[in-house]
């Protein structure tokens, strides 16, 4: 009878490893725009418990914020890993994009 479990080496294709020192530019880069993305969720987004109104949610690309009320209307903010763009999506049309390169916060 086989195992069914991952072996060693399933696991190391999967997770491969992501050694900090290579990517750590990249990764304050990242952690400083979902911040601010993630303040204008949290002023946009009514309060619930445990403050669920508020974090990202990963998708095949990268990641969401799901719909955020903007007055009357909805938007939405995708981080997308694939083609290196941001896109906040209004429920109104007019799909604005922000490209993921190298840039100062206040830039972005």
């Amino acid at each position: 009878m086989s195992d069914s479990r991952s072996s060693k080496s399933d696991k190391d294709i999967i997770w491969p490893d992501l050694p900090l020192d290579s990517w750590l530019d990249t990764y304050e880069t990242l952690h400083r725009w979902t911040q601010v993305v993630g303040k204008i969720r949290l002023k946009l987004s009514p309060m619930v418990n445990h403050w669920w109104q508020v974090p990202f949610y990963v998708t095949v690309s990268g990641l969401t914020t799901t719909p955020m009320f903007c007055g009357p209307n909805t938007c939405q903010a995708d981080f997308d890993f694939l083609t290196h763009e941001m896109r906040i999506t209004p429920d109104c049309g007019g799909l604005r994009t922000v490209a993921l390169a190298p840039r100062p916060v206040a830039d972005f």
